[in-house]
């Protein structure tokens, strides 16, 4: 394994920034798919080895809050929290606002946090600002597989990068852009 690059505190303050906007806006992603979800159908899994709607969308939310959490405890213990959401609006809500919260956290990092080595389940041992990436590749994969059970539940699939069949991509005419 090659040595790992020594990062600035710069670099850490700026890759932290660029991050955690691309979180922000994903989440507006996010809420849109696991919005989608039929409540009457959140038992729905594509094969007996796959997991439900609702435990890919609690593993989705949950574990994207654990990373945010973790970077900004510098410990990953992954804790799941007592009171769970019920319902995929209760999901939606939950989620936007626990993304708030350890975003906010990790934006009160200092330079020196953000470089502190931290270690993730014994896994790996990298500055809490890479753990940012965890999350983003995390967030999108899963979300991406949630997507794919939308239409065999009954539900339309909402734009997440341009547009879907349910939800076309509406360009602006160039004539007047």
């Amino acid at each position: 394994m090659s040595e790992q690059p020594a990062f600035t505190p710069e670099f850490a303050v700026g890759y932290r920034a660029l991050m955690l906007d691309g979180v922000l806006r994903e989440l507006e992603i996010t809420k849109k798919v696991l919005a989608a979800i039929p409540d009457s159908k959140s038992d729905y899994r594509p094969d007996p080895n796959a997991r439900s709607a609702w435990e890919l969308a609690w593993h989705l939310a949950n574990t994207d809050v654990q990373f945010l959490d973790g970077i900004a405890d510098l410990n990953f213990s992954m804790a799941t929290p007592e009171n769970k959401p019920n319902t995929v609006a209760e999901l939606v809500e939950w989620y936007e606002t626990n993304i708030k919260r350890g975003a906010a956290r990790v934006a009160a990092l200092s330079p020196q946090q953000l470089l502190t080595p931290v270690n993730f389940l014994g896994a790996f041992n990298f500055p809490a600002v890479v753990y940012l990436a965890f999350l983003n590749n995390h967030s999108i994969h899963h979300r991406g597989a949630l997507a794919t059970y939308l239409r065999p539940m009954g539900s339309k699939v909402p734009s997440i990068y341009g547009g879907s069949y349910d939800e076309p991509l509406e360009m602006a005419d160039a004539a007047t852009a």
